[in-house]
């Protein structure tokens, strides 16, 4: 069995996803909403020349897709086109990093504090994970009986 971690102890490579899933730039919506199907996780890196240059959720995702599609008596050719949008134009471009050396509760208050569900995890400035809210629940629902 693992590490056994407490609330107050631990650091971000402990709970973090790696290997990180990640799409290029130019993916359509819609491959990326069936890889989000595919994958079940609801986080994508955007890379381009292997620089992280954004993020996207799948709330993004669902944000984008117009409500009528799959509906025939309400779907309109301007809703079929929202599938065919490259992903760089709903991701998050304003990325929220941290060190893998970071202590949970500190990327926790970040996540927080910047109000967002996800942060990059870098190892030298290398991309080494991804800490979401899931990984963070995760942890708290493994630790908090000993806690």
């Amino acid at each position: 069995m693992g590490q056994v971690l407490s609330l107050t102890t631990g650091i971000v490579s402990d709970i973090m996803s790696s290997p990180v899933k990640c799409v290029h730039m130019d993916t359509s919506v819609l491959t990326a909403k069936r890889m989000f199907d595919k994958e079940r996780i609801h986080h994508f890196v955007i890379k381009e020349n292997d620089q992280v240059v954004g993020v996207v959720s799948d709330r993004d995702i669902l944000h984008a897709i117009s409500p009528f599609l799959g509906n025939k008596m309400m779907a309109r050719a301007q809703d079929e086109q929202t599938l065919r949008l490259r992903i760089h134009k709903i991701m998050s471009r304003e990325l929220v990093t941290i060190e893998v050396d970071t202590s949970i509760v500190q990327a926790c208050e970040k996540m927080l504090k910047e109000n967002v569900s996800c942060i990059i995890v870098y190892d030298n400035e290398q991309l080494a994970g991804i800490l979401t809210m899931r990984d963070v629940v995760a942890w708290v629902a493994k630790t908090g009986a000993s806690a």
